[in-house]
């Protein structure tokens, strides 16, 4: 890189004016563009990560991919940064930076990120790093589920992580869905459809059926949304119809639901009985909705 570069230090952080980071993202696109390595010097990986903080979107891609060839000797200045740096853009940057890097050593701070980062672009960021992972990244990702207190977002990235490994880590797939913490099973169970569709893996497709039994309330709802986005009707037709009997009425919600998805037409006569039979109002609702949308089908 040109030497006329003169970054500044601050608290240990390297940073970059707007023209040297224009000047230093050219050098890097060049390189890219004859398929030149980046240097891997501990002090160009630094102005490579300060160049992370750059407002200008298409400069902080260049400086991103670049760190990504650089592979793990990119890894210590970018977990760093993810961790400790105040700008949040630089973070947001590490984040997507160690996904392109793919080294899963970066693990252990994607997660800490995912857990403890208080912006929902670095969580979503780093659930995003770590997906890529595949097995390695289900006991992490595990972890987020259990942890007391998440937000909202947190646990419905950790979900969506776990969903994304999918047919990458079955075993540990199947093994979560067993756990003894309900969260946990819930969590493995929503991202059965992904074996049961991919694979055709008998086993997780029992674990399915069995979970629909399960003591926890969000386990038979996760069990019973999944069939409905496994969408085979000669099962699920007759897994779901009984559903619509569960105590919890999101079960029996999600349950015509499902049947709606899966276009189960012979479901209509249950339906409708049901519908005298349910107290609930917004539940009753939910029933005449499938039974309505159940008949267009069959116009």
């Amino acid at each position: 890189m040109d030497n006329s570069l003169r970054a500044k230090i601050n608290q240990e952080e390297v940073i970059l004016s707007p023209e040297e980071s224009e000047q230093l993202a050219a050098e890097l696109k060049y390189h890219l563009q004859i398929g030149k390595l980046p240097k891997s010097t501990k002090k160009e990986i630094d102005l490579m990560i300060a160049g992370l903080a750059d407002p200008r979107g298409l400069l902080r891609r260049t400086f991103a991919e670049s760190l990504g060839l650089c592979g793990e000797a990119a890894l210590p200045g970018l977990c760093k940064a993810l961790k400790n740096s105040k700008n949040v853009t630089v973070r947001r940057a590490a984040a997507k930076a160690l996904k392109l890097v793919g080294n899963s050593k970066a693990l252990p701070y994607l997660l800490d990120a995912l857990m403890n980062d208080d912006d929902p672009v670095v969580q979503g960021s780093s659930a995003g790093a770590m997906a890529i992972f595949g097995e390695e990244a289900v006991e992490h990702l595990i972890k987020v589920l259990i942890k007391p207190n998440n937000s909202a977002l947190q646990y419905g990235l950790a979900v969506w992580g776990l969903g994304f490994v999918g047919a990458e880590a079955p075993d540990a797939l199947k093994k979560a869905a067993k756990s003894k913490n309900p969260f946990i099973r819930a969590a493995a169970i929503s991202a059965l459809d992904e074996l049961i569709q991919a694979l055709n893996d008998k086993e997780a497709k029992s674990i399915l059926i069995k979970a629909l039994n399960d003591k926890s309330t969000e386990v038979r709802i996760e069990a019973t949304k999944s069939i409905g986005r496994i969408n085979e009707k000669l099962w699920g037709e007759v897994l779901l119809v009984k559903q619509l009997d569960d105590d919890n009425q999101s079960v029996r919600k999600n349950a015509a639901l499902s049947l709606m998805k899966i276009n189960a037409i012979d479901s209509i006569k249950r339906l409708n009985e049901k519908i005298l039979e349910e107290n609930e109002i917004e539940v009753i609702s939910i029933f005449k909705l499938a039974v309505n949308q159940l008949q267009k089908s069959t116009d």
